[in-house]
């Protein structure tokens, strides 16, 4: 009679029944949170049964897709429009279902072939690129525009002009650059997970790049629950309940995020022109009403609030626990500048990521015969750009000194050495598995 294999060798049980519930929990995921947030923002009110299809492309968007905006108003006008803007609120559910429906069928083991893991990733990113193909299909769709009841609708009634305005998303483009966010998605999934199985080449990276990932991957999410946190109460005790759950449904990791990087000295650049209704914080929407690009910094930004300080005790606060958390989950082998190195690199890396995503780019504009897009009700512009190095430089820097404070601290409390020194830690059991 034969024995059943080691749990270890066990074989996962990730086939295509897994892969299609993974797709389907990530997508129904994101187009709930996507349909609530728009919602509260209004666009059910949308001419055309628009609302399914702008839902679409909310998560076209989301997993960096591309959305071109079109207009068509005769020979006689002329429209222009663009938008650059990813609603971070439905990215992070993705990530996360998606994440944890990759992860889940690989617990308890101690380490998976390159083969099998690629096989797996492979189910997921088949049934991916369909759905996604579906979905960029999907969101297109045209509005009418109207002129309202001043000089350009008296024009316009007597040309008979009646300006569209419309979206579509590239396909292509769009399918391409999912593929990437879900390759991306996988490969941090391993990364920031404590225990789910590696290939046996890659083993050591369980001790000198997990412990950095997931204390960084928990400062973000902790931001956002701060954040959500603070939102309720707003929308609790001052009104204005719709827009905040708007923008909690769809920008929250934007906008936290962002004061992430100002506490740590980062600079933004912004402009908003026009009618654009931000629903963000008083304050971020004053500096940003100028007639010229505002600069975002803690010294503009405390100009207006003096509390703006704060963002920077509470950043010091967070990466010196989310530091220690680290080391005190690392072997106790690792030496404290590893531990400085580890951080730095984790935090510079997740500065780019915020940079790249937050920035925002918006504008439209309708002119006839030359009249309207110069402002008023017609023309808009929003832009909202970060001084990208200087803030990747500084989150390195602030991680080097978090994790050197965080490595010193955590040396009293440290026992992993001691039971991988025993062979019952995780790259002990992987070793006797290969």
């Amino acid at each position: 009679m034969s024995l059943p294999p080691p749990a270890d060798h066990a074989v996962a049980r990730h086939g295509w029944v897994q892969a299609v519930s993974t797709v389907l929990a990530a997508l129904l995921a994101m187009g709930v949170i996507a349909a609530l947030g728009l919602w509260a923002a209004g666009a059910t009110g949308l001419p055309g049964d628009a609302f399914p299809r702008v839902v679409a492309a909310t998560v076209v968007t989301a997993v960096g897709g591309t959305i071109a905006i079109s207009g068509d108003a005769g020979a006689i006008a002329g429209t222009r429009a663009g938008l650059t803007a990813i609603p971070l609120s439905v990215t992070l559910v993705g990530a996360l279902v998606v994440g944890a429906g990759f992860l889940r069928p690989l617990r308890h083991r101690a380490v998976a072939g390159t083969a099998e893991l690629a096989g797996w990733a492979g189910r997921i990113a088949v049934l991916w690129l369909a759905a996604m193909v579906g979905v960029s299909l999907a969101a297109r769709q045209k509005f009418a525009i109207s002129l309202g009841n001043g000089t350009l609708g008296d024009i316009g009634d007597v040309l008979d002009t009646s300006p569209t305005v419309g979206f579509r998303a590239a396909v292509v483009e769009s399918v391409l650059f999912a593929l990437l966010w879900l390759a991306g998605v996988l490969v941090l999934a391993l990364l920031v997970s404590r225990t789910a199985p590696l290939p046996p080449r890659l083993v050591r990276l369980h001790a000198s790049v997990r412990p950095a990932a997931h204390a960084v991957l928990v400062l973000l999410l902790l931001y956002v629950v701060l954040g959500l946190v603070t939102a309720l109460v707003v929308a609790a005790t001052r009104g204005h309940a719709t827009q905040t759950f708007a923008l909690i449904l769809l920008g929250l990791p934007n906008l936290v995020w962002l004061t992430l990087t100002i506490g740590l000295g980062a600079t933004w650049h912004g402009r908003v022109v026009g009618p654009f209704g931000l629903p963000v914080p008083h304050l971020l929407d004053q500096v940003l009403r100028t007639p010229d690009f505002s600069t975002l910094n803690l010294r503009t930004l405390a100009h207006y609030d003096g509390r703006v300080w704060w963002l920077l005790v509470i950043d010091a606060v967070l990466l010196w626990a989310a530091a220690f958390v680290m080391a005190a989950r690392s072997p106790a082998r690792t030496r404290v500048w590893q531990h400085a190195v580890h951080l730095a690199v984790a935090l510079a890396l997740a500065v780019l990521m915020i940079c790249l995503t937050c920035r925002l780019s918006a504008h439209y504009g309708l002119s006839l015969l030359g009249i309207g897009d110069a402002g008023g009700g017609l023309s808009g512009r929003l832009s909202l750009r970060p001084e990208l190095w200087t803030a990747v430089g500084l989150g390195a820097l602030w991680g080097l000194v978090a994790g050197f404070l965080g490595a010193l601290l955590a040396k009293p409390v440290r026992r992993r050495g001691e039971v991988e020194k025993n062979g019952n830690g995780p790259a002990a059991r992987a070793n006797r598995a290969a």
